[in-house]
């Protein structure tokens, strides 16, 4: 195989394929890195694991001091992942509009080369 294809299988198929992976480590790590799976396992969880126990029986005072307790541990818990997930996710929307960018950037890279070579030649003659 001559020179130029290597050069053309190299532009268009191997660096494409290179490229593709790194954009979906991209996007795996900062799925990882949001800890989104987790949080939306434990989207209703206490903050901190932040409860209070309940008393006995008949100590309705306890009892609903508890049950408020955790139900605003719980709430807050929500709130704060929601915030969480939602700040991964629209970091994940900027790595997909970032890869997208890049990607169709590097197939249009040659025609952007013979471009500016001629329009170089333009400004010359």
């Amino acid at each position: 195989m001559n020179i130029f294809l290597q050069a053309l299988a190299w532009q268009f198929i191997d660096m494409p394929k290179g490229i593709l992976k790194g954009w979906r480590n991209f996007l795996l790590f900062n799925l990882n890195y949001f800890s989104v799976p987790i949080l939306l396992r434990t989207f209703v969880s206490p903050w901190r694991r932040y409860s209070y126990n309940y008393g006995k029986l008949f100590e309705i005072k306890r009892n609903f001091e508890a049950f408020i307790s955790n139900a605003m541990s719980r709430i807050i818990g929500a709130v704060l992942r929601s915030f969480f997930i939602a700040l991964g996710f629209f970091v994940e929307v900027l790595i997909i509009v970032a890869g997208a960018i890049i990607f169709i950037g590097w197939l249009l890279l040659p025609v952007l080369l013979l471009v500016g070579f001629l329009f170089g030649l333009t400004l010359i003659f």
